[in-house]
């Protein structure tokens, strides 16, 4: 995870908030699972995998995003049952984008022994490098893994994670657009994807925009819940909540660039600090995000109603190696595996 600048229109305001920057041998799933959560590993203190593992299962967790590859995680995963978005390192898209035998060698390492045992979701190549100056490394990085996916005869789509960054403009959502910076280069990955019916991995963070000006965005329009009132009109279209305010506005934007309204998107990171200092960051207003966003993403957003939004909420675990802060909040459960806060997965069906 590293640090980005988004700039997010909400209701009439610009508002500039800083984010946290998870037929083959292959089992591959397909279609929109239940929730996911991202598994971070920068603690000190965490559990074994194994534990890790079972303790996504005991929760009713049915899917689990991982940065970088780690053998020993993915050895716990044999057999588990999740599915799993397996994510390159930023620092390995140079040599993944210049070298197709580095890209063979790094699905030979990470994915072929575990193919089959492994239920891999995606492969993500790089997170949140969008706009900067890796941004260019990222379609060839998933055009040579690819191919090494498919020489190995492994059928795992490959896409990447944005963070919403790549907006120029996201308010009203209708008139979402990437940026001048980053449609060069996320308009060649849409055409990608868009031909494979690959979805686009985006991270969603309302926290930021409502910790960055609490005096202009209503707590409960941040938090989706079920009370809050109509914030912003759009065409007659109302929103409620700004989850589904940004993600429409990268709906729109995707559409814009020539993905058309059958490319898909994937919230791959989405959270609520429980701690940390932060302005709204406390147990209560972490609890009420997380379990109002598991009731929510099953019933689309208004540009996409009635279709499930696959959805990884960052993250499974407080984690004590990250800066000091809300960043090391964000965990719904301590590293002993006590809950920070009880979630209820159940209720996303």
């Amino acid at each position: 995870v590293i640090r980005c600048t988004h700039r997010v229109h909400l209701l009439s305001t610009c508002v500039l908030i800083s984010c946290l920057q998870l037929p083959s041998m292959c089992s591959s799933r397909a279609g929109v699972q239940g929730i996911g959560v991202n598994y971070g590993m920068m603690g000190s203190d965490l559990p074994s995998p194994d534990k890790v593992v079972a303790l996504y299962k005991a929760n009713n967790i049915t899917d689990v995003r991982i940065f970088h590859p780690d053998t020993n995680v993915l050895e716990a995963l044999r057999g588990s049952g999740l599915g799993v978005v397996l994510g390159t390192l930023n620092s390995d898209l140079a040599p993944l984008a210049s070298d197709a035998s580095y890209a063979a060698s790094w699905v030979q390492s990470y994915v072929q022994p575990f193919a089959g045992a492994v239920s891999f979701r995606y492969i993500n190549a790089g997170n949140e490098v969008i706009p900067g100056e890796s941004a260019a490394l990222v379609l060839p990085s998933m055009q040579n893994l690819e191919a090494a996916l498919r020489a190995a005869g492994l059928s795992v789509p490959v896409t990447t994670a944005m963070a919403t960054s790549v907006l120029g403009t996201s308010y009203p959502p209708s008139q979402g657009a990437f940026s001048e910076a980053a449609l060069p280069t996320v308009g060649p990955i849409v055409s990608f994807l868009a031909s494979r019916g690959t979805p686009l991995l985006v991270n969603v963070y309302p926290y930021f925009a409502y910790s960055a000006e609490p005096s202009s965005v209503p707590l409960d329009y941040a938090l989706l819940s079920s009370s809050a009132a109509v914030a912003v009109t759009d065409n007659g279209v109302e929103y409620a909540n700004m989850f589904d305010a940004i993600l429409d506005a990268v709906y729109a934007a995707v559409e814009k660039a020539g993905g058309g309204e059958s490319l898909e998107l994937v919230v791959s990171e989405t959270g609520w600090p429980s701690g940390g200092g932060g302005y709204g960051a406390s147990v209560e207003n972490a609890a009420a995000y997380i379990n109002n966003l598991v009731r929510h993403v099953g019933r689309g957003t208004p540009r996409r109603p009635g279709k499930a939004v696959e959805t990884y909420i960052f993250a499974m675990f407080n984690e004590n190696q990250k800066p000091e802060g809300v960043e090391q909040y964000f965990g719904m459960f301590q590293p002993d595996m006590s809950q920070v806060y009880h979630v209820d997965f159940s209720a996303s069906s």
